[in-house]
C-alpha cells in the first residue's frame, strides 16, 4: 500500500528511539527485528537487564510525587513499576527515548493510564483521546481509501467540547504523520436534522465550538456517514457541505460507535488500522490492539517516530 510505504520511509527520514516494553510478546520481537532491519526507528526491547535499578527507583519517588494526592503509598508505586510499561513511560517523560508503543499484550485502558500518568496532558488540548489511520484497499472515498478515526479507544462518551478537541488532535495528527489537509465529519445517525436526539444536540454544539476553537478547519456535521464520504448521496442529503462526500477524518459520538465502526472497517473491508494512536499527551505514544499483527507494530512505531520528529 502506498501510504504505509509512505510513513515508513517518513519515519526513516529522522531515525527516532521508540521503546517497546512488551518484550515477551513473539511479534513485538519479529517487529523490532523488521524496524531495525529496514531502519525505520532504533527500538529498545525494555528486558529487565536494560532497566537500571537507579533510575527505576528515581522513576519511583517521581511518580509518587506525581500522583500522592491520589492517596498512593511509595509501596503501591513500587508494585506498580514492576511492570516495565511504567519504566518505559518514565523514559519518555525523561526525554532518554523518543516514545513508546505498548498494548499487545495489555489493555487499551493499562496503556493509556500510564501515558496520562506519566506523560501528561498537553494543556492546549487538554484530554487525551486515540485515533487509527485506516487505509481502505480499492477504496474511492477519504482520501484515496485513507482516513482517518476517532476516538476508538479512550473516552467512551465524550462530551461536546471533548469531541471538540479530539476533531483538532485528530486533525493535526493528519497533517503531522500524512501531510493530508483534513476535511472532518462530526458523525451522527442523522444528517443535518433529518432526525432528533440528545446525541444529535451535542454533535451540533461541537461544530459551533470547533467554528470558534479552530476557525480554519474544515469540518461539519451532524452526517451520516454515507453523507459524510459518499459524494452522490451528499449531493442529495447535503449539497452545499464543504465537507460532505469527501471527509477523510471521521469523529464517532462515542467509543462503543468508534470502536465498532473501525473493527467493521478492518475486518469487512480488509484494512489497514494503524492505532490506536494516542493523542493530547505531552509525548507520543501508541497503543496496539492485542489482536495486532506484525506489521501493525512496526507500522505504530513508523507513526510514533514520526510524531517525535
Amino acid at each position: 500500500m502506498g501510504v504505509i510505504n509512505e510513513i515508513r520511509e517518513k519515519a526513516k527520514s529522522k531515525l527516532k528511539t521508540i521503546v517497546l516494553p512488551e518484550f515477551e510478546d513473539e511479534r513485538i520481537l519479529e517487529a523490532a527485528s523488521i524496524i531495525e532491519k529496514e531502519k525505520i526507528a532504533n527500538v529498545i526491547l525494555l528486558t529487565k537487564d536494560k532497566i537500571d535499578a537507579g533510575d527505576n527507583e528515581r522513576y519511583v519517588q517521581e511518580f509518587y510525587e506525581l500522583r500522592k494526592a491520589k492517596g498512593i503509598s511509595v509501596e503501591q508505586v513500587r508494585k506498580i513499576f514492576e511492570d516495565p510499561l511504567y519504566h518505559a513511560a518514565m523514559l519518555v517523560r525523561e526525554g532518554k527515548v523518543d516514545g513508546y508503543v505498548a498494548g499487545a499484550a495489555r489493555t487499551s485502558a493499562e496503556v493509556a493510564r500510564s501515558a496520562i500518568y506519566c506523560l501528561g496532558i498537553d494543556k492546549r488540548i487538554n484530554i487525551a483521546s486515540s485515533s487509527f489511520i485506516m487505509v481502505v484497499p480499492n477504496c474511492p472515498y477519504g482520501e484515496n481509501g485513507t482516513f482517518l478515526f476517532a476516538d476508538c479507544g479512550v473516552i467512551p462518551e465524550p462530551n461536546a467540547r471533548q469531541l471538540a478537541c479530539i476533531s483538532i488532535a485528530t486533525a493535526e495528527l493528519a497533517q503531522k504523520v500524512l501531510n493530508l489537509t483534513p476535511r472532518v465529519a462530526l458523525l451522527s445517525y442523522s444528517t443535518k436534522g433529518s432526525a432528533e436526539g440528545r446525541a444529535i444536540g451535542k454533535v451540533e454544539e461541537a461544530l459551533n465550538l470547533l467554528k470558534e476553537m479552530a476557525p480554519d478547519l474544515v469540518v461539519d456535521g451532524e452526517f451520516q456517514v454515507d453523507t459524510a464520504i459518499v459524494p452522490e448521496v451528499a449531493r442529495i442529503k447535503y449539497p452545499d457541505s464543504p465537507v460532505g462526500g469527501k471527509a477523510n477524518i471521521l469523529i464517532f459520538p462515542n467509543l462503543e460507535a468508534g470502536n465498532i465502526g473501525y473493527k467493521l472497517t478492518q475486518r469487512m473491508a480488509d484494512a489497514r488500522a494503524i492505532g490506536p494512536l494516542l493523542m493530547g499527551l505531552n509525548k507520543p505514544c501508541s497503543d496496539l490492539s492485542r489482536g495486532c499483527s506484525v506489521d501493525d507494530i512496526v507500522d505504530c512505531v513508523a507513526v510514533t517516530a514520526i510524531r517525535a520528529q
